[in-house]
């Protein structure tokens, strides 16, 4: 993972994480202000399950980071957003993440989609939103 920006003051690129939370950050002074609040340290995340209620599939997501898993406010972020919602409706964005999410190489599938500049501008748009996300 390359650099990531810093979580308290969003101005920098984040040099540092939190050993209690993993928040990234930049400097001392942005440390002293995250914890001003209490954090906690994650619990493990090695393997989320969700299930998928159309099909009451489950399926297992291996997840190296916490950070790489999206806090509710950055979901929330991404589903406010009108210009999101109205690119999911292209029945072809439609089919092509149906394709990835049924795949049993969603690596794969993703890393081909990415090829495909419809797909492409749309995953900037939606990691726009989650760079953009405060929370609450």
């Amino acid at each position: 993972m390359g650099p990531r920006q810093c979580q308290v003051c969003t101005e920098a690129l984040s040099k540092y994480k939190c050993p209690s939370c993993y928040l990234p950050y930049c400097s001392l002074v942005c440390y002293k202000k995250h914890k001003e609040l209490p954090c906690v340290k994650p619990q493990p995340l090695e393997v989320i399950t969700t299930a998928v209620p159309e099909s009451l599939v489950e399926k297992t997501l291996v997840v190296d980071e916490r950070s790489e898993v999206l806090q509710k406010f950055q979901l929330e972020a991404i589903a406010s957003s009108r210009e999101i919602r109205d690119s999911l409706n292209d029945k072809a964005l439609q089919d092509l993440i149906c394709r990835i999410d049924s795949s049993s190489n969603a690596k794969d599938e993703l890393d081909k989609a990415m090829a495909e500049e419809a797909f492409r501008l749309f995953t900037d748009k939606v990691l726009l939103y989650v760079a953009s996300a405060q929370p609450l």
